[in-house]
């Protein structure tokens, strides 16, 4: 892993004098992208596929650069490669051989790595979706897969190393719905001493990951592992933000990167209405940091507008 990245997560921990720097180094609280799917489709991609986001590897890498790059300009100090629902199972499901899975999975941080480096000190987290997101049944909102501990170990770890062999400045394990899959990221990250990583969960209410596990038991469950340098919620509505992070554990760096307060359908593939009127997401963000979050962004539904915001009401 790249020596910046290495010097971001033991910043961002708070481990040492490094957690200065990095604060001055992004004046205050580091700023994620938001969401790409979104930004492709408005492009006129059309994603409704298993493969989604991770289509356009395939079909207009070229306009994942562009997205990337706009959300830079927007502010963002953090790009998240089109990764989340990339897996080495779902591409042979396509016919795409194991090779080739391994280009993409690779591409996808090489195309982010490409849009940073126009931007000094901006860095690239390789996206890990969860196992849920290669079902492509909407099994991230709900986590029940019945699969093991060490099932999902075995899942994991082809396209972890596959991604590490990229060289992001760090992981992103996203829209994690259940206490199983994150005891399995915290077995595979032991594996690697020199990966660090964020772990994000998707909840299902204000107090619950989507398995109905406890928000407070499941962000202790990583933030247990030395190699997590935060713990937090996306693809979740905002509204519920503020009582999953008011119970988190007392100490630990937290992230926020909630949707648009949308609900996934999975069998049209699309986002219905979901709560309440489209959020302030500057507004929401100086609350999120008053609760402790160190890394905040958009995901689902959100745009280089909504990021813009953010940087905006954070670096003041």
């Amino acid at each position: 892993m790249a020596e910046r990245g290495r010097r971001l997560v033991r910043g961002a921990r708070g481990l040492g004098s490094d957690d200065v720097d990095i604060r001055r180094r992004f004046e205050g609280t580091v700023v994620l992208d938001g969401g790409l799917a979104t930004e492709l489709e408005r492009a006129g991609m059309d994603l409704r596929d298993d493969l989604w986001s991770a289509r356009a590897l395939l079909e207009n890498p070229t306009e994942i650069l562009q997205v990337h790059r706009s959300y830079f300009e927007a502010g963002a100090d953090v790009a998240i490669s089109a990764s989340y629902q990339a897996s080495f199972e779902g591409f042979e499901a396509h016919g795409i051989s194991r090779s080739e899975g391994l280009r993409l999975l690779q591409l996808s941080v090489s195309l982010a790595r490409d849009a940073a480096s126009d931007f000094p000190g901006a860095l690239v987290a390789a996206s890990i979706g969860p196992y849920g997101a290669v079902l492509a049944d909407g099994s991230e909102y709900r986590g029940r897969y019945a699969l093991t501990v060490q099932q999902l170990v075995a899942f994991h770890r082809p396209r972890l190393e596959a991604l590490l062999g990229a060289e992001p400045d760090l992981l992103a394990f996203e829209t994690i719905p259940s206490i199983e899959e994150a005891e399995a990221i915290v077995a595979i990250l032991a594996e690697i001493p020199d990966a660090r990583a964020w772990v994000s969960f998707s909840c299902r209410d204000r107090t619950r990951i989507s398995d109905g596990t406890a928000f407070s038991e499941a962000t202790a469950l990583a933030a247990s592992s030395p190699q997590v340098v935060a713990v937090g919620v996306n693809c979740t509505p905002p509204a519920f933000l503020p009582s999953l992070l008011a119970s988190a554990e007392a100490g630990v760096p937290l992230l926020a990167y909630p949707n648009l307060g949308s609900e996934w359908d999975a069998s049209s593939k699309s986002w219905r209405l979901g709560i309440g009127p489209r959020p302030d997401f500057g507004q929401e963000a100086v609350g999120w940091r008053s609760s402790g979050v160190i890394i905040a962004g958009g995901c689902c539904g959100t745009t280089p507008e909504d990021v813009r915001a953010i940087a905006a009401a954070v670096k003041t």
